[in-house]
């Protein structure tokens, strides 16, 4: 059981990376790197969360991997180059 909670939470990590690298690639690093931080976050949420709950359910599992491998990602955004200079003299 625990080898099918490994290969999903890895699975799902690549693929909620391969969405992030998708729709924001202009905001991320190299794409490598996003794909190996997914994986792993999804991986260390899973052992995480069965760790926590003494291997509970999958689904439970598969969320918290999924919730450490979003976090993960979220680190390594970039600002967006759009932010505008709030001008600080009184008006």
């Amino acid at each position: 059981m625990m080898l099918i909670e490994a290969l999903g939470s890895a699975l799902l990590g690549l693929v909620l990376a391969g969405v992030a690298v998708g729709r924001l690639s202009h905001r991320l690093p190299v794409r490598s790197l996003v794909l190996a931080t997914g994986t792993a976050g999804a991986l260390f949420g899973a052992f995480l969360t069965h760790t926590a709950l003494d291997s509970g359910s999958v689904l439970v599992t598969f969320i918290g991997a999924a919730v450490v491998s979003v976090a993960s990602l979220s680190l390594l955004l970039r600002p967006d180059g759009r932010m505008r200079r709030r001008s600080s003299a009184p008006a």
